[in-house]
């Protein structure tokens, strides 16, 4: 409006309207007020001194007429130019405007009637400013004007949101179709406003934990068929040298009562095996899927190594084997297990080196160390030991050094079962070897503290 105005040079200043209200007030005043009621009033020369002093400070004139005479006038207009006033009868000031002497006037007629019963006007004449100030042409401007603002901005606030909001959006509608097709190959960028932003990010860190889910699938699955294959190689041989002995019974090559009973024990012993294998299977499948709960109890380390050497000193003297422990502990020191399970961890652990104990004397030693707030077990024996290129690999299941090893007994699943409980406990387990020279198996478990 303001630009508007500058180019049509129209004043739309304070002062100005004020100017123009003042006009309209003067103007309303003057049609109800003594002017109308009493015009004799006008005729008097105090109050032709008061109106013009009035009516000046708006820069106003007025024309009194009795009958056709002029009685009272503050500008001189000639006879053309008092009837075009005289025309303008309306109630409406921004209508009623007259061109005198090359500038625009308001002029407001009122009707009167003297006491002599001879009828009058009074004409009231005031500058205003450039006419489209003053009609319609204010309302219409601003009207357009605000339609014209109106489309803009949408315009402005459309092209903003569709470059914030739906392009961004429509990036997502795309990646979610790849996401349905299975195609996770690929990044999602964050582009938009602030929670686009994070929508975007929301749906990036869903395709990443696609991407995990579906590589965690793969490697489950290639376990699985690995599963099945060791599963299905280690018990085929105990099942075919069962079949190969009860065969020999039955075709009587089994001629004598020795070798009958020869037979069925070796039968009975390789039912055993694989009843053993298969316990050991379901112990792994149990707590590789989260199902073993652990009774955890406070327990004393030394005296808990004691009693399990003492269990199996005597099987291991039938091997030649001698085991020993060694407390280097400062005191007594707690830990929080499930004692039947670490017992099935020692006991796995010593039974893998009894198997590959190649030396005539074997044996073993544990050590009980502590480092700041963890208890050290390591269980050290002087057999074979492994060669550095397979010792990443002896905790993975079915795993075996190598192709002689699998000939002895065993399920193969000793050290990964060993590994599971472990890190069920909250620890860990790794080992050292050196060829020919033997093997250390260390555990770390966190130590009580009150």
């Amino acid at each position: 409006m303001f630009i508007f105005a500058r180019i049509h040079d129209a004043d739309i200043s304070y002062n100005n309207v004020k100017k123009l209200t003042q006009i309209q007030y003067e103007f309303f005043k003057a049609d109800g007020s003594v002017l109308r009621n009493s015009p004799e009033i006008i005729l008097e020369k105090d109050f032709q001194q008061y109106i013009s002093t009035r009516l000046g400070s708006i820069e106003a004139d007025i024309v009194v007429l009795k009958g056709q005479e002029r009685v009272f006038e503050t500008r001189v207009l000639s006879i053309i130019e008092l009837e075009r006033c005289l025309e303008k009868t309306g109630d409406n000031l921004f209508k009623n405007i007259v061109e005198i002497q090359g500038k625009t006037y308001m002029v407001k007629v009122i009707p009167v009637n003297f006491n002599n019963g001879e009828s009058g006007k009074i004409v009231l004449l005031a500058p205003t400013v450039n006419d489209w100030m003053t009609t319609e042409k204010l309302l219409i401007f601003s009207g357009m004007t605000f339609v014209i603002s109106f489309i803009i901005t949408n315009i402005a606030i459309i092209f903003i949101f569709s470059k914030k909001v739906i392009s961004p959006l429509g990036k997502l509608q795309i990646a979610a179709g790849k996401i349905s097709e299975g195609n996770l190959d690929f990044e999602i960028i964050e582009d938009g406003d602030a929670q686009i932003r994070e929508l975007c990010r929301s749906f990036e860190k869903m395709r990443l934990k696609l991407v995990e889910a579906s590589y965690t699938q793969k490697k489950y699955d290639d376990s699985r068929k690995m599963l099945f294959s060791s599963i299905s190689h280690d018990l085929k041989t105990p099942i075919t040298s069962i079949k190969g002995y009860v065969e020999g019974i039955l075709d009587g090559v089994a001629n004598t009562p020795q070798k009958v009973e020869k037979y069925l024990k070796t039968v009975h012993s390789k039912a055993v095996h694989m009843d053993r294998m298969i316990d050991d299977l379901l112990l792994y499948s149990r707590l590789d899927m989260n199902k073993v709960s652990f009774n955890i109890e406070k327990t004393d380390v030394l005296k808990y190594f004691e009693d399990c050497i003492y269990e199996i000193d005597i099987e291991l003297e039938k091997s030649n084997i001698k085991i020993k422990l060694h407390n280097e502990l400062q005191g007594k020191r707690y830990i929080m297990i499930d004692r039947d399970q670490v017992r099935r961890v020692v006991i796995n652990i010593i039974d893998n080196s009894r198997k590959y104990m190649d030396k005539q004397q074997g044996k073993i030693d544990i050590f009980l160390r502590e480092a700041t707030s963890n208890v050290i077990i390591e269980l050290m024996d002087n057999g074979a030991g492994i060669s550095e290129s397979d010792l990443p690999h002896i905790f993975d299941r079915f795993y075996r050094a190598d192709s002689a090893r699998d000939t002895r007994k065993g399920s193969g699943l000793g050290l990964a079962i060993a590994k599971q409980i472990i890190e069920g406990h909250e620890g860990k387990i790794w080992a050292v070897s050196r060829k020919d020279e033997g093997t250390s198996v260390m555990i770390s478990l966190k130590k009580y503290e009150e």
